[in-house]
C-alpha cells in the first residue's frame, strides 16, 4: 500500500505542479481526507526535486542560455541576460512571502484550502479578460510587471491556490501571450523550487529524517519526474488553441468539494 500511494502522490505532484490545478492543495486533500500522511519531510523534499527535474531538462535550452548569459556583457546575449535578472527580480517577492508566511499559508484550515480553489477558477476564468498581447517576449517586461508575477508566486504558497494558474494569469494581465506567461511560470518556477528544496533538505540533514524504502522512493520520484514533465509539455502545446476554463471549472468543484467536505466533518 505505501508503494502504491508514493506512485499516486509522485503523480499527483508532477501533473499538478504545472498544470494549473494547485500541486499543494492536492496533497493536502489526499492527506487529509484520505489520511495519507504516512511520508516525511525527506519524500516532499524528494518529490520538489523531481519536479524540478522535469523543468529543466524541458527548458534545458533556455535555462542554459540564461545562465551563461547571466553575467555576460555581450550584445549577444542582452536579451537571455535580461530575461535571467527579471526571474531573479521576480523570486525575490516569492521568497519573501514564503519566509515571513509560509507557516501559516502551509497550515491553513482545510476550509481555506477550499476557499483557495475557488479562487484559483476565479484567476483561470478571467484570464481571456486579462490578456493584453502587449508584450510578446518575457524579457520585454518592465521590473515592476516582474515583480507582480512574484508576488502572485508568493501568494501561490497557499495550498489551493495554483503557482502556474497565479503566475500564468498575471503574466497575461501585465501584457504577456499565452504562450510566453507560461514560459515565464515555467522558468521562475525553478529558483523557487530549488531553493525550497535546498531548504527541505537542510532540515532533513539538522533532523536526522530517514528517506522512504529504495523501491518506493525511486518509483514516486519517477512518477513525479515524468508526469511533470508530461504536464509542461502538455499545457505548453494546449494553451496556444484552448482556454483555462476546464481547468477553472475543476478547480471551482475541487473548491466546493473541499469546503462541503470540511463543513461536515
Amino acid at each position: 500500500m505505501q508503494l502504491l500511494q508514493a506512485i499516486i502522490l509522485g503523480v499527483v505532484q508532477g501533473f499538478a505542479e504545472f498544470l494549473p490545478i494547485s500541486s499543494s492543495g492536492h496533497l493536502r486533500v489526499l492527506q487529509d481526507v484520505f489520511g495519507w500522511d504516512t511520508f516525511n519531510l525527506a519524500f516532499d523534499t524528494m518529490l520538489h526535486v523531481a519536479t524540478l527535474l522535469a523543468v529543466v531538462i524541458y527548458f534545458r535550452s533556455d535555462l542554459a542560455h540564461m545562465v551563461s548569459a547571466a553575467f555576460s556583457r555581450g550584445p549577444e546575449s542582452a536579451t537571455d541576460r535580461r530575461l535571467a535578472w527579471l526571474i531573479v527580480v521576480a523570486t525575490i517577492p516569492t521568497g519573501i512571502i514564503g519566509l515571513t508566511a509560509g507557516d501559516w499559508f502551509e497550515n491553513a484550515d482545510l476550509l481555506w484550502v477550499g476557499v483557495a480553489f475557488l479562487i484559483t477558477a476565479g484567476f483561470l476564468a478571467l484570464t481571456d479578460l486579462l490578456s493584453k498581447h502587449s508584450i510578446h517576449s518575457a524579457s520585454n517586461l518592465s521590473w515592476p510587471r516582474a515583480v507582480l508575477v512574484g508576488i502572485a508566486q508568493g501568494i501561490a504558497i497557499m495550498p489551493g491556490i495554483s503557482r502556474a494558474g497565479a503566475t500564468m494569469a498575471t503574466g497575461l494581465g501585465v501584457g504577456l501571450d499565452r504562450e510566453q506567461a507560461a514560459r515565464f511560470s515555467f522558468l521562475l518556477s525553478t529558483p523557487i523550487i530549488l531553493l525550497a528544496g535546498a531548504k527541505q533538505a537542510l532540515d532533513v540533514v539538522t533532523e536526522g529524517i530517514a528517506m522512504p524504502p529504495l523501491y518506493v522512493s525511486v518509483a514516486a520520484f519517477a512518477a513525479a519526474a515524468i508526469t511533470g514533465y508530461v504536464a509542461i509539455a502538455g499545457l505548453m502545446s494546449y494553451i496556444r488553441k484552448h482556454s483555462f476554463y476546464p481547468f477553472a471549472i475543476y478547480t471551482a468543484v475541487m473548491g466546493v468539494a473541499v469546503i462541503t467536505w470540511r463543513l461536515m466533518n
